[in-house]
């Protein structure tokens, strides 16, 4: 009897269950959806019914859609999100270290450091491209004071991938990299590092045999998110981006052109790139896992 009363569902667990399934509907159903209608037929359409199955609207993608070059795009994406990603982990891993040392004006730079994440992602984009210009602006005129008017000439525009799309895109997962290793580092134990020391191991060998290993799980979760939010940003990127586009620019531009289930091959081709990611980075953190695990025995 006891047994049966402890397995009881309490009154509200089914109200409950009921909403979180509806809940998960309403967050991965349109994603579904969409991996669905980029199998159609090549007389599919972008609504249900199906009409048929094939590869068609993949191999579509692949010789092009109109004008817009997909391949350039997406390489762009893969070396932005790439430079992104190696950025925030280096970045918030040395400034995890920095903080774990009270310094002079430590807490105000933390607020600054994380306060794009309140700020509307189109004031961070506008306010990016705004202050390239000036800087095209200052280096035009200074081209001009020094009569090099052949470098002004061939002078175009300091907005670009590497420059202000990175910054851009920084001041979105910086501070999640910084969050993430405040919060690895204030629950270190230092006595690890001091036992390294008193063997006499040197500043780099420590952090290189003793505090890398500890926290490598967490830099590899830094490097997933700096990846997986350059990858499928938009605003930040919208005004700082130059006269080249990303994937995620491109694939908002051809909503309104492109009426061929073709633009949801595209989508499925991004949401698998960021899967791919995703999984490689749980790969390498079990693998660091069982790793540990042989070291300690």
């Amino acid at each position: 009897m006891q047994a049966r009363v402890s397995d009881a569902r309490a009154p509200g667990f089914w109200p409950l269950a009921l909403m979180f399934a509806l809940f998960v509907v309403f967050m991965y159903g349109p994603m579904f959806t969409i991996f669905v209608l980029s199998f159609q037929g090549p007389e599919g359409g972008l609504t249900f019914p199906l009409r048929g199955l094939s590869l068609h609207w993949f191999r579509e993608l692949a010789r092009g859609l109109g004008t817009v070059d997909i391949g350039a795009a997406f390489r762009r994406s893969l070396m932005l999100g790439a430079v992104v990603m190696a950025f925030t982990v280096v970045l918030s891993v040395l400034a995890g270290l920095a903080f774990r040392k009270k310094l002079r004006g430590g807490d105000a730079l933390f607020y600054v450091s994380v306060a794009s994440l309140i700020m509307p992602s189109i004031i961070v984009s506008l306010g990016i491209g705004l202050q390239f210009r000036l800087i095209d602006g200052g280096v035009k005129w200074a081209l001009a004071a020094l009569g090099a008017d052949g470098m002004l000439e061939n002078y175009g525009t300091a907005l670009g991938l590497m420059t202000s799309a990175l910054g851009a895109h920084l001041t979105w997962t910086l501070p999640f990299g910084l969050l993430i290793m405040f919060a690895v580092f204030n629950r270190f134990n230092p006595a690890y590092e001091e036992a390294a020391r008193d063997l006499g191991a040197t500043p780099w060998q420590t952090f290189r045999h003793v505090v890398l290993p500890l926290i490598g799980p967490s830099v590899i979760g830094v490097g997933m998110f700096g990846f997986t939010l350059s990858w499928d940003e938009i605003a930040r990127t919208s005004q700082a981006i130059g006269d080249v586009n990303t994937l995620p620019l491109e694939l908002q531009g051809l909503t309104s052109t492109v009426t061929t289930p073709a633009i949801y091959a595209l989508g499925t081709v991004t949401t698998v790139v960021s899967f791919l990611v995703m999984g490689v980075t749980v790969g390498l953190v079990l693998w660091l896992g069982k790793r540990q695990k042989r070291g300690t025995r």
